[in-house]
C-alpha cells in the first residue's frame, strides 16, 4: 500500500518537549509541512529539569539561537558540572564535571598516567588536572578561545518553553489552546487520523508527536505500546519540588546532595534556586519527605512544595504507527545527570535525519527505535552505577542498591574499571570516558591495575607530564571572572516581578 506523505505533524503538549519540537521542525524543516502544537492552560507541565548538558549547545546553534539573549530569557546561569554530596559515603564528596581530565594518548586514557603516578607519589587528586571542575570549584567562567572550557546551562524551564514559542510561531507553528477529549484511529492500520479537543473542533494530522507527559495520551493510552519498567534498578518513585529565593551568587554547578532514602537537588538561577528532593516511597512517606526537603533549604521557599510520582523506564517503542514520543511521554530516568533535555533534544534530532516526508515506513520505525533504546540503555547504566557503587551502609535503601543485581552491561563495565582501569565508549554514547572515570572513582573504585603504556615513561618523565596538564589550569584560572560577574555583564536578566 502506498504510504501517505507526511505533510501534517501535530504536536500533542507544550512545555519543553512540546515548544523544542516545535521550535526545531518550524525552523529546520517547516517550509513544507504545516507544524500544529496543542496544548491546554489546565494542564500543568512538570517543568523541574532546570539543568542541562552540553550538546543543548549545538541544538540552540542550529536554532541559531544568541547565547546572551537566551541567558537572559530564562534567567540562566551557567553550569560546569554536577557536585555529589555523601553518595560514596555520608560526609564525602567528589565532582563530576564537563570536558575532559588531563590528556589521552592513543593506548590508554590519561587515568593510567594518573594511577601510575599515585603508585610513585607524583599524582595530585584526578580533579586538579580538569578545567572545568577547578573553575567550578573556584565559581569563575568565561568564554575562553577554541571553546577550551565545556559547560552547559541552569535555566528556568517555564521561561525557556516561551522563549521557544516565540521562535517556532514565526516559522509557521501554529498553537491551539485546548483539552484533547478524543483520539481517532484508522480502523484497518491502527494510525491515529485526528484529535478532537473540547471545543469540538477537531485536527487531522499525518504524524503526531506525542508530549503529553507521564500519560502518555497518544503512544499508551491510545496505540497502547508498554512499558519496560527500570524500578528493581532505579527504586525511586516520587520527587518533592519547590523554589526558594536566592541567598548568594550562583555558582557554576549543580547539587546532588544524597539522603538515607533518595536524594536531593539544588539548581541555581538569577533569581531563584530549584530544590527537589527524589525519593523511594517504600523507606519515606510523602509528608516526611516534604518535612526533610522543607528542613535542608537554604533560601526562603517562595512556592508550595509539589510531589510528582514516576516510574523508571521506557516506552517499548519509542515511535510506534505515525506517533513518535518524546519527553516524560517517551519514559522517565531520574534528572541525576541532568539528561532529560537531552533525550528531548536528540528525539527531535533523530526524528528529522529519519523523516518521512514520503510516509511512514517500518524501516524509519525501527531504526528510531534502535537508537533510542541503546542511547537511553546506556544512560540508565550511567544513573544506576552512582546507586549501586557505593560504601554507604546506613539505611535499608542504601544497601539495597549496594547489593542489587545491576544489568550485564554495566556489570562488565565495572569489573573491568576495577581490574584493569578501562574504559571504553561506544561512538554514540553520551557519557565518555572522563565521565566514567569521574563517577567510578568518585563512588569509590579505584582500579587494580593501569595500562602498560604508562610504564614507558620514567619517574622524572611522569612527573613532568602530569605537571604540564596540571599547571596551565592554574594560569588559566587567575586570569578568569567570577562566575557571577560574567553574568552581570554577559547576561543579565531583569528582576522578575
Amino acid at each position: 500500500m502506498k504510504q501517505k506523505k507526511v505533510e501534517r505533524v501535530v504536536i500533542v503538549g507544550g512545555g519543553t518537549a512540546g515548544w523544542m519540537a516545535a521550535a526545531a521542525l518550524g525552523k529546520l524543516i517547516g517550509k513544507n509541512i504545516k507544524i500544529t502544537l496543542i496544548e491546554s492552560d489546565e494542564i500543568a507541565t512538570v517543568g523541574v529539569g532546570e539543568a542541562t548538558i552540553p550538546p543543548l549547545l549545538t541544538f540552540h546553534q542550529l536554532l541559531d539561537i544568541k547565547e546572551e539573549e537566551f541567558m537572559a530569557a530564562v534567567q540562566g546561569t551557567f553550569k560546569l558540572g554536577i557536585n555529589f554530596e555523601n553518595w560514596r559515603n555520608v560526609k564525602e564528596d567528589y565532582f563530576h564535571s564537563f570536558g575532559f581530565t588531563g590528556k589521552d594518548c592513543w593506548a590508554g586514557g590519561f587515568q593510567h598516567f594518573w594511577l601510575k603516578g599515585l603508585e610513585k607519589g607524583l599524582s595530585g587528586d584526578y580533579g586538579e588536572y580538569c578545567l572545568e571542575l577547578q573553575a567550578a570549584k573556584a565559581s569563575k567562567f568565561a568564554h575562553l578561545p577554541n571553546a577550551q572550557l565545556n559547560y552547559a546551562y541552569h535555566m528556568d524551564a517555564g521561561l525557556y518553553a516561551k522563549f521557544l514559542r516565540k521562535i517556532a510561531e514565526p516559522c509557521g507553528v501554529r498553537r491551539l489552546e485546548g483539552k484533547i477529549v478524543h483520539v481517532s484511529t484508522n480502523a484497518d492500520t491502527d494510525f491515529i487520523e485526528s484529535v478532537t479537543l473540547m471545543s469540538g473542533e477537531v485536527v487531522a494530522g499525518d504524524l503526531f508527536i506525542d508530549c503529553s507527559g507521564f500519560r502518555g495520551l497518544l503512544i499508551e493510552q491510545t496505540l497502547h505500546t508498554g512499558y519496560e519498567d527500570w524500578s528493581h534498578w532505579l527504586p525511586c518513585d516520587s520527587a518533592i519540588a519547590v523554589q526558594t529565593k536566592s541567598v548568594g551568587p550562583a555558582v557554576p554547578y549543580t547539587r546532588s546532595i544524597a539522603h538515607p532514602f533518595g536524594w536531593q537537588w539544588r539548581i541555581p538561577l538569577q533569581h531563584r534556586v530549584g530544590n527537589g528532593l527524589v525519593f523511594c516511597s517504600r523507606y519515606i512517606s510523602d509528608e516526611d519527605a516534604k518535612k526533610t526537603l522543607l528542613e535542608n533549604l537554604e533560601g526562603e521557599p517562595i512556592n508550595e512544595p509539589r510531589v510528582i510520582k514516576f516510574r523508571a523506564g521506557q516506552r517499548l517503542k519509542h515511535w510506534n504507527k505515525n506517533c513518535v514520543a518524546l519527553g516524560l511521554a517517551s519514559g522517565f530516568i531520574e534528572p541525576l545527570e541532568s539528561t532529560s533535555i537531552h533525550l528531548i533534544q536528540k528525539g527531535i534530532i533523530r526524528l528529522i535525519q529519519l523523516f518521512p516526508v514520503n510516509g511512514v515506513e517500518q524501516s524509519d520505525i525501527d531504526e528510531f527505535n534502535k537508537q533510542s533504546k541503546f542511547e537511553t540503555d546506556s544512560i540508565r547504566d550511567f544513573i544506576i552505577l552512582h546507586y549501586h557503587v557505593t560504601n554507604r551502609t546506613d539505611s535499608r535503601f542504601w544497601n539495597y542498591c549496594r547489593n542489587m543485581p545491576v544489568p550485564e552491561s554495566l556489570a562488565h563495565r565495572i569489573e573491568l574499571y576495577r581490574k584493569t582501569g578501562k574504559v571504553f565508549k561506544v561512538q554514540t554514547e553520551l557519557f565518555g570516558e572522563n565521565s566514567w572515570n569521574q563517577v567510578m572513582l568518585g563512588q569509590g573504585i579505584m582500579p587494580e591495575g593501569h595500562h602498560a603504556i604508562a610504564d614507558m615513561l620514567t619517574d622524572e618523565e611522569l612527573k613532568d607530564f602530569l605537571d604540564a596538564h596540571r599547571s596551565p589550569i592554574k594560569r588559566v584560572l587567575s586570569q578568569m571572572p567570577s562566575h557571577h560577574d560574567f553574568i552581570q555583564h554577559y547576561c543579565r536578566a531583569e528582576k522578575s516581578m
